[in-house]
């Protein structure tokens, strides 16, 4: 087994750093006053371990001086602009750092240039590029940075699907602003015809757009929710089946967890959904009257909603377990780490 590393990260995305942080290291996260988002320290709404340590920017600097940082893990480029402005440390040359993006392109993807690949460290391969989906490795212009792809891993959360409910539910950050990315149209579609659960931030700008729509979709506007990661897995495995809605996306941990807790995927065939959700697991399908019809034929018969269900868990703790991730990203920085030049100082021993 290699030896425990300290890993320094920013506190990005709650869900896929709940899982990265269940790994053997000790993970430092930079806290700011307000909690924003150049330090927003321990999470709030989901359970992380005692591993996890909180620092400000000026115990940040203090660790690295005392090399008690082994390698850093960036996932913003305002990331390589604070450790920078808080250390005087580049990445790469004075500290073994690695770049997480986590999203697609939001531009056109022939046209698609990472917005570190020129920078040198990347360019030159000492800094590589990881991408959570093999969608988006291929959608980014990393130039000639070395880009990898380490697929997401979830922690299980259990069986829990009961789908007593006859309603499909979906989680969908910021609809309303997000409009068509978010497929915040596919879901008032879904809606008009089935009852809909949708939880997330924001979801209370979503209640007009319902409340215009059918008897059907102004009854679901009394059912928007933003509810804490804790609460969110019980909400969701009482509905009959799960709604992924997005034109245009990463692969969102949302869908892979709510497949875990055993719910039936409606989705769009587009961007690594077609390898996330296999027809076995539900639906996928580009004209929204055939998720119409998915939907309201599991609202009738829970009996096939239940066997997608079974489905959609094998599938996701299959292709995405946990312990393979945490393997693959402790390689990974044990390379960055014992290939640095001699005479860093470093925690490990």
């Amino acid at each position: 087994m290699s030896a425990p590393m300290r890993v320094l990260l920013w506190h990005v995305h709650g869900s896929w750093t709940t899982a990265f942080v269940q790994g053997q290291h000790e993970y430092l996260v930079p806290v700011v006053p307000g909690r924003g988002p150049e330090g927003r320290g321990r999470a709030q709404t989901w359970d992380w371990p005692a591993s996890v340590r909180e620092l400000s920017p000026t115990e940040v600097r203090a660790a690295l001086d005392d090399g008690a940082v082994d390698v850093v893990l960036l996932q913003r480029p305002d990331d390589v602009r604070l450790l920078q402005e808080w250390t005087g440390r580049r990445p790469g040359r004075d500290v073994p750092a690695v770049y997480v993006e986590h999203n697609a392109p939001t531009g056109h993807a022939a046209r698609s240039r990472h917005p570190l690949a020129d920078l040198d460290t990347v360019a030159d391969g000492t800094v590589p590029v990881v991408h959570v989906t093999a969608f988006n490795r291929l959608m980014w212009d990393c130039g000639d940075a070395r880009t990898l792809v380490v697929d997401h891993g979830i922690p299980d959360p259990g069986h829990r699907w009961t789908g007593e409910r006859p309603h499909v539910a979906a989680a969908v950050n910021e609809p309303v602003r997000r409009w068509r990315v978010a497929g915040t149209d596919v879901l008032l579609r879904v809606a008009q015809d089935v009852p809909l659960e949708v939880y997330g931030m924001g979801t209370d700008l979503l209640a007009p757009h319902l409340e215009s729509g059918s008897p059907v979709a102004a009854a679901s506007a009394a059912r928007l929710h933003d509810l804490p990661q804790h609460e969110l897995h019980d909400a969701l495995a009482g509905a009959r089946a799960y709604l992924h809605p997005y034109r245009w996306t990463s692969l969102g941990l949302s869908l892979l967890e709510a497949m875990a807790i055993g719910l039936p995927v409606l989705a769009l065939p587009v961007t690594e959904a077609p390898v996330a959700v296999p027809p076995e697991a539900g639906v996928l399908s580009a004209d929204p009257e055939v998720l119409v019809a998915a939907a309201r034929r599991w609202v009738d018969e829970p009996e096939e909603a239940a066997a997608h269900g079974k489905a959609a868990r094998e599938h996701a703790l299959t292709h995405y377990p946990l312990g393979r991730f945490l393997d693959r990203w402790t390689a990974l920085l044990t390379e960055l780490v014992d290939d640095a030049p001699a005479g860093r100082p470093s925690s490990r021993h």
